[in-house]
């Protein structure tokens, strides 16, 4: 068996190492998974939801430790690791309130005697999710699944190796039995076997663009079920009537969370040109007022980046971006000594041509861009093959909203705010972002067969 292991982003030394599963252990995992999945689908929703209640309870209780796990194998600032954790046990919450109305027989009025839809598990899922959330994107996946009545088989990245391991143990401690979530250590040459197998019904990913469409054909040829949540470069757009003040302190903290790794953070900044200047004025305040170090320091907000490929590739984006004319105003450059570290950067003069305007940019680099009008910055805004998530920003709420609705083709939009997840609402995106949706009912029945019954 080969190994691999997590690195401690702040200082690039080895925190533990791994083996990957031999195949005789993951023919067991797909066992004890299909097997779990024949009594779990038959539990009481009740019995489902009290699980959800305790999984809660239990990422509450032992937060600030869960935290400090995922700081150390990616780098993110301690404050943002522990609110994480507690979004995890709101969705758990949300769930286990909601999950018994979200699977409730729909009654049709047809020409039978009766008839309806009930949704019913589909079966072993298997959740393949990236590190830069390493909590909440199995939770949002995993939660609605199991609620659901469905068994989980985790392929989480390798730098989050940990908190996979802890994932599985938190489940069982919240009374899962045997097989209903299990932890996979699968290398990329073991997952086509793992996603062909017939037990695996469908597939569920979270990363980029290059994994998913790899994913996406490898299922495709199996004939399984995807959801898909892939990158973005999130267009932020500022017209002349915003508050300026209050557009330039979120699109910074948008663009400044997690340390910039984060697929529906804002990644262009589109600005009528009437509010440019002070936009940008007041935007570089809030970039220089960040703080970066390390991440268990709760005086830091920016910490270190996960791996040193992602501040090679930022460095790459930036210097061609440069290179294509671009200035850079603040940052710009690696940071010298140990970690993977990338200060808060922000370039000017940017146009579509460049990496920073039409490649998803996973760091703390802001580009800033001016736009003669609103029709301009909504053509910029459209100016990409992603369709995650967009804002925009209007002292006119009822404009902002109708342009939200007709003009922006993206899965969330917000009006005078950041975009965000939330258990309550779907999650997903179309074109390169993917497709399928995560959380609320829809998220829930991504992995349901909606089956229609009829009597005469």
């Amino acid at each position: 068996m080969s190994g691999f292991s997590t690195i401690n982003p702040k200082n690039a030394q080895e925190i533990r190492r791994y083996e990957y599963l031999a195949p005789e252990q993951i023919e067991a995992a797909l066992v004890a998974s299909s097997r779990a999945f024949q009594h779990w689908s038959r539990a009481p929703i009740t019995t489902r939801a009290e699980a959800l209640r305790k999984l809660a309870q239990l990422l509450i209780q032992k937060k600030e430790a869960l935290a400090e796990l995922v700081t150390d194998e990616m780098g993110k600032p301690i404050l943002q690791a522990e609110a994480e954790l507690e979004k995890c046990a709101t969705a758990c919450l949300y769930y286990a309130e909601h999950a018994a109305s979200m699977l409730a027989d729909d009654v049709v009025s047809t020409g039978h005697a009766k008839s309806y839809v009930a949704y019913q598990a589909l079966g072993p899922i298997l959740a393949i999710m990236p590190w830069n959330f390493p909590f909440w994107q199995v939770i949002r996946c995993a939660a609605p699944a199991i609620a659901a009545g469905n068994t989980v088989l985790l392929k989480h990245a390798d730098n989050s190796a940990g908190v996979a391991l802890i994932l599985a143990e938190l489940w069982r401690e919240a009374g899962l039995p045997e097989g209903v979530f299990t932890t996979l250590f699968v290398d990329h040459k073991g997952i086509e076997p793992v996603i062909a197998d017939q037990r695996i019904r469908a597939v569920s990913l979270t990363g980029s663009e290059r994994a998913g469409s790899s994913v996406a054909a490898l299922a495709g040829k199996y004939l399984k079920k995807t959801v898909l949540e892939l990158g973005g470069s999130d267009p932020y757009i500022v017209l002349r009537d915003a508050d300026v003040m209050q557009a330039a302190k979120i699109c910074a903290q948008s663009r400044f969370i997690n340390n910039g790794q984060s697929c529906v953070a804002a990644k262009r900044f589109i600005v009528d040109e009437l509010v440019y200047d002070s936009f940008l004025e007041a935007f570089l305040q809030q970039a220089r007022a960040r703080r970066v170090g390390d991440p268990r320091d709760k005086a830091h907000d920016i910490g270190p980046l996960a791996k040193l490929s992602i501040v090679e590739a930022i460095d790459r984006q930036v210097k061609a971006s440069v290179s294509l004319g671009a200035r850079v105003l603040l940052g710009g450059q690696r940071v010298d000594g140990p970690g993977y570290f990338y200060p808060p950067t922000i370039l000017v003069n940017v146009n579509p041509e460049m990496p920073v305007f039409h490649e998803e940019v996973f760091g703390p680099v802001a580009p800033i861009i001016s736009a003669k009008n609103e029709r301009q910055a909504l053509a910029l805004a459209a100016n990409t093959n992603f369709g995650l998530g967009c804002a925009i920003f209007s002292s006119d709420c009822e404009r902002a909203e109708y342009l939200a609705r007709s003009e922006i083709a993206a899965g969330l939009v917000a009006v005078n705010d950041m975009v965000v997840s939330d258990p309550r609402l779907p999650f997903g995106g179309i074109g390169n972002s993917g497709y399928g949706k995560e959380l609320s009912l829809h998220g829930l029945r991504e992995f349901v067969n909606a089956k229609s019954i009829t009597v005469r």
